[in-house]
């Protein structure tokens, strides 16, 4: 039997839609879906491999434990009970902080990661938490929390509607785009030039986005915070600082005028690398436009001065007029939140704990991966002594990588929630596999929270999850659930139906506790409407229900639309809910205790005296880069033939008179070295990078011992983060360094 599915890509952030054809339970073909509101039949290589990743041989099926140094197929009891052993005992002589969680990148792509992480990351009960929110966006966290009153409250560029676009350190047209939701922006760049828009980039490559620019700025790596001051510094001094109506609602404009007078074009030229003349135009170009905005990524974050350069990217988008209008820098408005109409709030803070070993910062209730290794390495109360890890492979993605290696190898117990047996969790006793990607339901809950136009899709699963022993598959949300009955200390024979019950009813129990709720009083009735779910899809049911498209559970006509959303409308809409383009959201949507847009917070006000500092520090020599691919995202799928083939990856690229400089020639192996490692990789001579960089790209490394994954282990690939340093990291968002990072570069003897 042939049947037509139609589900989002989870496998990147720009939620495509996707049409898949199944034969006799299995995905024999996924193309795009021309239908799909949003991305309109698009569809990149990643996305077309759902299948194949899906039947993909080498994904775990049933759990493994290890018994006698070798992993062995058991079943769910027996894994979930081996976890209870391993685990509580630690818990019960050295306390809850001895046990500790790395949450991966892939956990904002499922509705378990989002949705059912929080009540078991609740009732572990430890500080050491740590995410891969260090190791990419954080400083755009902590710029929007200090600024907006909350972490989550970020501008995305509205780029279809814009009139010029300066994006630094981001290649969406590799990336599919990041921290700014979008399928198609190789489309989407292309209609704003043909609208009479221009796109300015900086970046210090040659990339598939600068190949579609209309201006390449070839910056210095970790140049852009000069950059963007010496922006701001020609506002000011030329009289274009023109924010209109953000005026009314904005403190600290005449503190920015005073902290950017002696970043001049001319003062920051060798820390650009870039032409005063240049900046000076750049600014007039973007203050003249008709609509603008300033979009900045990973290259404005994996850098010392991370945060201040995401903030700086606010700054200049405020300054110009250009936030919360169309064609700027705009607030979504997702179905699952409800709109704030009233300015103010709490605020946001961080640091309000410290790291145990070298007193880091606490960001978004998460110690830094800066302190991972730290944290497990060094004896002392607190010490991690176990690690749980869902969907991560901390050996690929953090720094110092052979440390993270050596200091997961050294744990007394270890638990992964993972597709497979990777270089990570190879180290553990216990590993959890959920269902395939087929076979969970799917919404983006993080990243239609970031997305450039207010979109909403449901995607049930495509394929039945097997559920009889011993073929027995789980839910990463079941799974999830159960450990948080273990770590409650209710056993792993407990009920997670109880579990899930009590979640729903603390959610409804917390909307309607106040007399002046639109709810109050009516909770018996909320229950009885979401009882068809369970979950995280009951989870959603409600967030919907309540949020600022829902329909109140028809309870409430003075508060909500009575047709409004509810989660059983979207699965009936299989290609998606246009839900219209970004409006304006100021400055109801604003967090902060004043209720206005802090422009100068006190910790961005202090960096600005460290970036002063380094004025007159020459910049570094030769530095490194990394790059993406489109066929990769991380080190997600290394295991899926059609994604690794081609042409090897794993090259440096470098300047032909860096090569020469460093008697290189193109095919030559070289030896790249920092102070905690080295690596040995081809090169590839390309005019396509400035002078005094290099670059590698990240997420590979996948064939060490023990890895159990076929085609992984075939291409292997060099891990670059065998040269980032743990030790070098942005002071305020605790990000760790991964752009720009020194490094030496020579001909590798012996090996040509």
């Amino acid at each position: 039997m042939t049947r037509t599915h139609y589900h989002t890509c989870p496998l990147c952030e720009a939620t495509c839609g996707l049409c898949i054809t199944v034969e006799n339970g299995q995905a024999v073909s996924v193309k795009g879906d021309k239908d799909d509101v949003f991305s309109k039949g698009y569809l990149c290589p990643k996305g077309a491999s759902l299948g194949t990743l899906h039947h993909d041989p080498d994904r775990l099926r049933r759990p493994l434990v290890k018994k006698n140094g070798k992993f062995v197929e058991v079943s769910w009891d027996e894994a979930f009970s081996t976890v209870e052993k391993g685990i509580m005992p630690l818990i019960k002589k050295f306390g809850r902080d001895a046990v500790g969680v790395y949450l991966g990148n892939p956990c904002s792509h499922t509705l378990a990661g989002t949705l059912a992480v929080r009540p078991l990351l609740k009732a572990m009960g430890s500080r050491n938490i740590f995410s891969a929110s260090t190791v990419d966006q954080m400083p755009r966290h902590v710029a929007s929390g200090l600024m907006f009153g909350h972490p989550t409250i970020i501008a995305v560029p509205d780029v279809d509607r814009t009139r010029f676009m300066l994006i630094l350190g981001a290649d969406p047209v590799t990336s599919n785009g990041s921290l700014a939701t979008a399928p198609n922006w190789p489309r989407r760049l292309r209609d704003l030039k043909k609208r009479g828009g221009r796109l300015v980039v900086v970046d210090p490559r040659t990339s598939a986005t600068v190949r579609l620019a209309d201006t390449h700025l070839a910056i210095r790596p970790g140049g852009d915070v000069f950059l963007l001051m010496a922006m701001v510094n020609v506002l000011f001094a030329e009289n274009r600082v023109k924010p209109g109506r953000l005026a009314d609602f904005t403190n600290g404009i005449e503190t920015v005028r005073e902290l950017c007078r002696p970043f001049t074009p001319a003062a920051v030229a060798a820390h650009t690398g870039l032409d005063p003349a240049q900046i000076t135009a750049l600014t007039r170009d973007l203050a003249a436009a008709e609509s603008a905005v300033v979009y900045g990524r990973m290259g404005t974050s994996t850098v010392p001065f991370g945060a201040l350069t995401n903030w700086l990217v606010d700054v200049i988008n405020i300054l110009t007029g250009n936030l919360d209008r169309p064609g700027g820098a705009m607030f979504p408005c997702p179905a699952h939140l409800p709109r704030k109409k009233k300015p103010g709030g709490r605020g946001w803070t961080l640091g309000r704990w410290q790291s145990r070993v070298n007193g880091m910062n606490e960001v978004m209730g998460e110690l830094p991966v800066a302190a991972l290794a730290d944290e497990m390495e060094t004896d002392g109360d607190g010490r991690i002594r176990a690690l749980l890890t869902i969907a991560s492979n901390p050996v690929i993605a953090l720094p110092n990588a052979r440390r993270v290696d050596r200091a997961l190898a050294g744990l007394d117990f270890m638990v992964a929630i993972d597709f497979y047996v990777t270089a990570s969790t190879r180290h553990a006793d216990v590993i959890l596999p959920p269902t395939g990607p087929l076979s969970t339901a799917h919404y983006d809950v993080a990243f239609y929270n970031l997305s450039v136009r207010n979109i909403a899709h449901y995607s049930p699963p495509v394929l039945e999850m097997p559920k009889e022993e011993p073929e027995a598959e789980m839910d990463k949300w079941e799974i999830m659930y159960k450990l948080a009955l273990i770590f409650s200390g209710q056993g792993a024979g407990a009920d997670i139906k109880s579990l899930d019950d009590f979640i729903i009813q603390m959610m409804v129990a917390g909307a309607a506790k106040k007399e002046t709720s639109p709810f109050h009083g009516q909770e018996a009735q909320m229950l009885d409407l979401l009882s068809p779910f369970k979950g995280p899809d009951r989870m959603l049911d409600f967030m919907i229900r309540t949020g600022a498209h829902g329909d109140g559970f028809g309870l409430n006509p003075d508060h909500f639309d009575p047709d409004g959303l509810n989660l059983e409308k979207l699965k009936n809409l299989p290609h998606g809910l246009d839900l219209g383009p970004l409006t304006e959201m100021l400055p109801g949507h604003l967090k902060t205790a004043s209720g206005r847009i802090e422009l100068a917070p006190e910790l961005m006000v202090k960096d600005v005296d460290r970036l002063a500092k380094t004025m007159d520090t020459a910049p570094a020599g030769l530095v490194l880069v990394g790059r993406r691919h489109l066929r990769t995202n991380n080190s997600w799928m290394p295991n899926i033939p059609a994604l690794v083939s081609g042409p090897p990856r794993c090259v440096l690229h470098i300047n032909p008179a860096d090569a020469q400089n460093q008697g290189l020639r193109d095919g030559d192996p070289a030896t790249i070295e920092t102070r905690v490692g080295s690596v040995t990789a081809p090169v590839k001579v390309t005019d396509r990078i400035r002078p005094g960089v290099v670059s590698l790209p990240h997420g590979w490394g996948h064939d060490l011992e023990g890895v159990a994954m076929q085609v992984a282990r075939k291409h292997g690939g060099i891990n670059s983060n065998i040269l980032s340093d743990e030790s070098v990291f942005d002071p305020v968002s605790c990000t760790t360094v991964l752009n720009g990072i020194p490094v030496s570069v020579k001909p590798a003897r012996g090996l040509g």
